[in-house]
């Protein structure tokens, strides 16, 4: 070999041991908790006051509340308030039956998802619009953690669908009207409230 030969393997040898050590091998990360699988949607038709077909909601409960998936047929047009119940009836013509907004059992809140003085309580929701042929599509979102301590299987809920819009501050509905429509939000296999 010549010298030329003898520097270049010199030169190579001096870089391996250069080179960092391998790592070490790590040790597998502990297994995290399995996560809570999402529930089934709950699908439900909407009634109107008069019993007719008013279109259909599905929800789906997600990890920080739930997501509502409301289809209107027959609504009158123009912006609707749109409520969570703390009853599953839905006994028309009023649905008084469906009891007043889910809200907390140890501290009510005040009504209003724009209330800074305390709200929104747990059954706000965002407004709805109808069009002139009397549908509406939209998903409504509820964020809150305390619904998933309901009872599904007792009371049940029931989604309400009001004349007006709701203007997210005044008690206690917010000047949505009546309720002129309404679902029973019960999980599949439950009994329905007598």
């Amino acid at each position: 070999m010549n010298l030329k030969t003898l520097s270049g393997l010199g030169f190579l040898v001096g870089l391996a041991a250069c080179q960092p050590a391998a790592p070490a091998e790590r040790e597998a990360p502990a297994e995290t908790p399995a996560s809570r699988a999402p529930a089934d949607p709950i699908q439900a038709a909407l009634i109107a006051a008069d019993g007719t077909p008013a279109g259909r909601v599905t929800m789906r409960h997600g990890p920080q509340g739930a997501l509502f998936t409301i289809e209107g047929e027959n609504w009158p047009q123009g912006w609707h308030g749109t409520h969570v119940h703390a009853a599953g009836r839905c006994d028309p013509p009023t649905f008084e039956s469906a009891a007043g907004h889910l809200n907390s059992q140890d501290d009510a809140h005040p009504h209003g998802l724009l209330n800074f003085d305390g709200g929104p309580d747990f059954g706000d929701l965002q407004n709805v619009y109808a069009s002139a042929d009397g549908a509406a599509r939209a998903e409504v979102y509820l964020a809150s953690q305390d619904m998933g301590d309901h009872d599904m299987r007792g009371p049940g809920l029931s989604l309400i669908v009001h004349a007006n819009p709701d203007d997210h501050v005044s008690q206690p509905i917010g000047g949505a009207g009546d309720r002129i429509a309404c679902a029973v939000l019960i999980p599949e296999g439950q009994p329905t409230p007598d």
